[in-house]
């Protein structure tokens, strides 16, 4: 077994990241690198990326449900109309991280997402159109390969659209990771089990 793979429970092999707790290998195994298209699970994951700056993604990952309370189902017409009461309630919330600056930007994303949407008509369809060429992409991808992913050509570009629409927190190597999270790209190891599962589901995905 490649020392970037691990063998889980079932005799599986998966990306060595998701090792360190069962609930990052649930999140690995049944989330991440889907393609999603749903206007609150992509805002709320570029919300969530940008609080995970400075911390891990299993953090964020175990705070989720808590974060999804305190900003309203991360539905964007009720945390658009946010104020100071609730920026003061929620860095009161010790089950979030209380951030201000952090909180300060979801609020500012959910307002920006009106902006996407009069523009281009959904949040997903401005995500998409910077899915990356697949020739463009690593033949094989190893645990090398993956670190070199960091930002990439097409992550500086959305990270570019989504800041001239008032998002913030949006940096092109949080949003490369919102983009292996939500399936612009398939970056489960080679060898994963799971790698197999994720190019079936981007093949049947229909693109916005």
């Amino acid at each position: 077994m490649p020392d970037f793979l691990v063998t889980g429970a079932d005799g599986r092999p998966r990306c060595g990241w998701c090792a360190s707790a069962p609930d990052y290998a649930a999140y690995h195994d049944r989330e991440w690198g889907r393609p999603v298209v749903d206007e609150v699970r992509l805002l709320e994951k570029l919300c969530l990326e940008g609080f995970q700056s400075g911390l891990s993604w299993l953090t964020i990952l175990r705070k989720r449900e808590a974060f999804r309370k305190g900003f309203s189902g991360f539905d964007p017409a009720k945390v658009a109309r946010f104020g100071a009461s609730d920026v003061t309630r929620l860095l009161r919330d010790a089950s979030i991280v209380r951030h201000r600056g952090k909180i300060e930007a979801t609020i500012a994303n959910a307002r920006a997402y009106r902006s996407v949407v009069d523009a281009d008509g959904s949040l997903a369809r401005l995500v998409w159109r910077y899915e990356p060429d697949p020739d463009t992409r690593p033949r094989k991808l190893t645990s090398a390969a993956l670190r070199a992913l960091t930002q990439t050509p097409e992550s500086k570009a959305l990270s570019k659209a989504l800041k001239a629409h008032g998002f913030k927190f949006v940096g092109p190597t949080t949003v490369y990771a919102f983009m292996q999270a939500m399936g612009l790209v398939n970056d489960h190891l080679d060898g994963c089990a799971v790698r197999e599962e994720v190019e079936r589901a981007r093949g049947r995905f229909r693109r916005p």
